[in-house]
C-alpha cells in the first residue's frame, strides 16, 4: 500500500493501545477513535471511511459492509476473523488483516499458567485456604513434564505455546489441518484420534468457523483414552459445554482450563445456562479466567504495533 493510500477517515472501534491512532494520524489519516460505538452507529457513519480497525465488539457483515462505498481495509486487533464477513469483503476488494503475532506470547502464557494450576491444584487450594482449610494430602499435583501434550491447531498461538513447553520435556501433538511437514524434535504431526489415543493434555489454538465450531462434543470426548486436562483459550463455541460437564463428571476428562465460554455475557444467563455453569465451577479441578488471555499489557501494544506493520507493508490475511 503506497504513502498516498493513507488518506481518509479511519474508525477504531475497541479498545486500542494509544499509539495507534497517534501513528494512523502520523501516516496521514483522520482517525476517529471511538472505543464503544454500537454497530449501528458504524453502519451510519461508514459510508466516508477508508479504513476500519475492530476488536470483538463489532459484527463486520454483510449489511455493514454493504455500506462501506469508500472501505479499503479492516483491522482486526487480535486473532479470529469469524465476526468478519471476509469473503464478501474480498469480493469488494477490501484487504484484511489481523495481528495474532502480538498476542500469541500472552495466550500461551496464560495456557501454560492455567494449565499448571488445575494439574497442581493451585486455585482450588486457595479457595480452600480462604475457607480456614489446609488441605496437603487432597491436593497433591501433577508434574507436566514429561507428559504428551495434544495441540490442535498450530498456528501462532500453537506453535508458541510449544516453545515453552519445550523446557518440560514433554512430548508434542500437533494438529493442523492447513499445515504440513513441522515435525521437529519433541514435535509430531498427529490426526485427531492420535491425539485423543495417547494425549494427557489437549490445548485448542483454532479460529471459529464451520469446522472446529462444536469439534470437542460428546463424541470426540468418547474417543479420550487418557483422561487428559482440556485447555482452550481459542473460542468458547469451540467445546459444546454441556458435553464438558458431562466428560468432567464421568472422569472422560481429569481438568478442564477455560478462558473462553460459549456465552460470555454471565449477566443474560437463564437459568439452564447457569446451572450448567455452577456444576463446572464448583468443581476443584477447572479453572476459569473471562476471556484475557490475550490482554497481558504488553501485547495490548504490541497488535497495535503488528497491525500497523501490515498496514504500512500492504500485507493482507491473517
Amino acid at each position: 500500500m503506497s504513502s498516498n493510500q493513507h488518506t481518509g477517515k479511519v474508525i477504531i472501534t475497541g479498545q486500542a493501545h494509544p499509539l495507534l491512532a497517534a501513528e494512523l494520524s502520523a501516516m496521514g489519516y483522520t482517525v476517529v477513535d471511538a472505543p464503544h460505538i454500537l454497530y449501528s452507529e458504524v453502519v451510519e457513519t461508514i459510508r466516508d471511511v477508508v479504513g476500519l480497525v475492530v476488536t470483538t465488539r463489532i459484527k463486520v457483515d454483510r449489511a455493514l459492509l454493504q455500506q462501506a462505498a469508500q472501505l479499503r481495509w479492516i483491522g482486526r486487533l487480535g486473532s479470529g476473523m469469524e465476526l468478519i464477513d471476509t469473503v464478501f469483503a474480498a469480493e469488494k476488494g477490501i484487504r484484511c488483516f489481523s495481528s495474532p503475532e502480538g498476542n500469541r506470547l500472552a495466550v500461551a502464557e496464560h495456557a501454560l499458567g492455567m494449565l499448571l494450576s488445575v494439574l497442581h491444584r493451585i486455585d482450588w487450594s486457595y479457595r480452600e485456604i480462604q475457607q480456614g482449610m489446609w488441605n496437603r494430602n487432597e491436593n497433591r499435583g501433577v508434574e507436566l513434564s514429561g507428559q504428551c501434550v495434544g495441540i490442535i491447531g498450530y498456528g501462532h498461538t500453537g506453535q508458541q505455546l510449544a516453545s515453552l513447553l519445550n523446557s518440560f520435556g514433554v512430548t508434542v501433538l500437533a494438529n493442523d489441518i492447513h499445515k504440513s511437514g513441522y515435525s521437529t524434535g519433541r514435535i509430531h504431526e498427529a490426526s485427531l484420534a492420535e491425539i485423543a489415543a495417547r494425549c494427557s493434555v489437549i490445548s485448542f489454538h483454532v479460529p471459529l468457523n464451520a469446522g472446529t465450531k462444536g469439534m470437542a462434543n460428546t463424541t470426540f470426548f468418547n474417543s479420550l483414552q487418557q483422561a487428559p486436562v482440556l485447555v482452550n483459550t481459542s473460542r468458547g463455541e469451540v467445546v459444546e459445554l454441556p458435553a464438558l460437564v458431562e466428560a468432567l463428571e464421568k472422569g472422560q476428562l481429569s481438568g478442564a482450563a477455560l478462558d473462553v465460554l460459549p456465552n460470555e455475557n454471565l449477566a443474560s444467563y437463564q437459568p439452564d445456562e447457569n446451572q450448567l455453569l455452577q456444576r463446572l465451577i464448583q468443581r476443584p479441578n477447572v479453572v476459569l479466567t473471562p476471556h484475557i488471555a490475550g490482554y497481558s499489557r504488553e501485547s495490548f501494544e504490541k497488535m497495535s504495533r503488528v497491525l500497523l506493520e501490515k498496514l504500512r507493508g500492504g500485507t493482507a490475511g491473517s
